[in-house]
């Protein structure tokens, strides 16, 4: 029994410390540590009896449905896909407004860059109909205990998809902000100089497909969220 090999080392003290104040303290710990060790098992039993979201924030995210999940992760990568494409739409076609005064041929040809801007959007577009089409439905979700099989695997394609909105919305985020301001700047420079407007256009090109890599780790993402069909 480790609480008696415990006072045994405790008897040893007075050797080394002589007759000071840690040997008091010792032995009033070894004295002590039943009742510790008991006040220990009651709050450990207390706390397996609490509902978990009252004991660990962790759980709090473990307790929202996985539908939820699902669809949060739908709603950020088409409203943040939206946000970057209007971004972008807002930086350049304010430059291609600014600019076309003086030099009204640029208006025709640097509307490719809103395209690029638009193409965005479509990103998020395309993104939610597949995230959408991955969803299937059961009568009740409800945990109790142990995990079944197919909850499990539903929560776990829940947090997937949410991830898959997250990396869809933010790439296609930074990827409109990009080509908004390279779009802007390519207008600019057009105005003053045509020959510049091929060049900017490569730029635009490569800030372009960003958003494009981020479509393609999205859809690679969302083959790992599989919903049970047909619950009972």
């Amino acid at each position: 029994d480790w609480l008696k090999r415990f006072k045994a080392a405790l008897a040893f003290c007075p050797r080394l410390f002589g007759n000071s104040q840690p040997v008091l303290l010792y032995t009033w710990l070894a004295d002590a540590m039943p009742e510790l060790m008991e006040m220990g098992h009651k709050e450990h039993v207390h706390a397996d009896a609490m509902p978990c979201y009252q004991t660990s924030w962790l759980c709090v995210f473990e307790a929202v449905s996985p539908y939820m999940w699902s669809y949060m992760g739908i709603a950020f990568a088409l409203g943040i896909s939206v946000i970057g494409a209007a971004w972008g739409i807002f930086l350049t076609g304010s430059s291609i407004v600014g600019g076309g005064i003086k030099a009204p041929r640029i208006s025709s040809k640097n509307l490719v860059s809103i395209i690029f801007c638009e193409a965005v959007a479509i990103y998020g577009v395309i993104m939610a109909i597949i995230m959408s089409n991955k969803i299937e439905g059961s009568l009740i979700f409800e945990v109790s205990g142990k995990l079944e099989p197919w909850q499990a695997q539903t929560m776990v394609s829940g947090w997937c998809l949410f991830a898959v909105g997250l990396s869809v919305g933010f790439s296609n985020l930074f990827c409109g902000v990009c080509v908004g301001v390279s779009g802007s700047g390519c207008a600019l420079a057009d105005a003053q100089r045509p020959e510049m407007f091929v060049k900017m256009l490569i730029v635009e090109i490569f800030g372009s497909a960003l958003g494009l890599f981020g479509v393609i780790v999205g859809i690679i993402q969302a083959n790992g969220a599989t919903f049970p069909k047909h619950l009972g």
